[in-house]
């Protein structure tokens, strides 16, 4: 059990960063659809960056630049040209889908250098690793994994105990309103657009070089979409939205695991269980009221000063 809740925590570790990202995107009032675009944008660009240059931080930092690109496309034509939101969006992911194409053409198959490998093997934490149950399934991980512990406590922190958190908070409730109070509406959108892409693309990045080191294509397959719902799922909530990864992730490994405790499983129904799941999740969100778990009042209307 500890082996498969461990496995879980690895398998969500791209949805907590992607759903981490389009939570604080839509905090600031701003929908993007373009989750799935921004993931493959930071997937490709950081297998390239470290095919070159075989830096794990270097092919880092440039999948986050590189989702960050992604969220400054949206940015423009939605903040600055005030373009449909959902429209943008779901250019942003086929605009994504095909650079990935293009760019990992020539790479199909090619697998990380070894020194990638090597840097994101898991690492045990001293004392840590040997808390009976929880130390084997959040203290033996990799680089990555801590690093979305970190992200998620550190977005929690922001959201509820600063003023920026909650200038961000009133962005999403009122445009107007948080104009109207002095707070730069233009600035705290585009920034936390472009953090939102900047997770995406490291959840991207996660795919192609911890995850499944070798490039193919559609190496995201759907899972930006997934991190779309499960911002609904965790109620625009950081730390909820760690365990929702998790949650998610796990059952995009169930099918496989059952299949090797001997359950003869259709591989087809494998993996429909978490977009079946992702269904279910929107439909039951429909009937959520509590006031807590709305979103933020403002999501997806673009802000023009001269109307108020």
């Amino acid at each position: 059990m500890t082996d498969f809740l461990a496995a879980c925590i690895v398998a969500g570790t791209p949805l907590i960063f992607a759903t981490l990202g389009e939570l604080i995107t839509e905090k600031s009032g701003s929908t993007n659809l373009g989750v799935e675009g921004m993931m493959l944008i930071g997937a490709v660009m950081g297998f390239v960056a470290a095919l070159n240059t075989e830096n794990a931080i270097a092919a880092i930092l440039v999948a986050a630049v590189a989702g960050a690109g992604g969220a400054l496309i949206f940015a423009v034509l939605t903040v600055t040209l005030r373009a449909n939101q959902i429209v943008c969006g779901l250019t942003l992911t086929i605009f994504g889908t095909g650079f990935a194409q293009f760019v990992g053409e020539s790479m199909l198959g090619t697998s990380a250098p070894s020194q990638i490998t090597e840097f994101f093997a898991k690492i045990s934490i001293p004392l840590l690793r040997d808390v009976p149950f929880i130390g084997p399934i959040f203290f033996r991980q990799d680089m990555f994994v801590y690093l979305s512990y970190i992200l998620c406590a550190l977005a929690a922190v922001y959201m509820y105990k600063t003023r920026m958190g909650m200038n961000l908070k009133a962005l999403g409730e009122s445009n107007a309103a948080a104009d109207a109070s002095g707070i730069n509406v233009t600035l705290y959108k585009y920034v936390h657009i472009l953090i939102g892409g900047a997770l995406c693309g490291l959840g991207g990045a996660y795919l192609s070089l911890v995850r499944m080191p070798i490039w193919q294509e559609n190496i995201v397959n759907g899972r930006g979409w997934i991190a779309v719902a499960l911002v609904i799922f965790v109620a625009w909530n950081p730390i909820k939205g760690f365990f929702g990864g998790a949650l998610f992730g796990g059952l995009s490994i169930l099918g496989l695991k059952l299949q090797a405790m001997g359950f003869n499983i259709s591989q087809y129904l494998v993996d429909m269980i978490p977009y079946v799941a992702t269904i279910l999740i929107v439909i039951f969100s429909t009937y959520k009221k509590k006031k807590d778990s709305q979103p933020p009042a403002d999501l997806g209307n673009n802000y023009f000063r001269e109307e108020r």
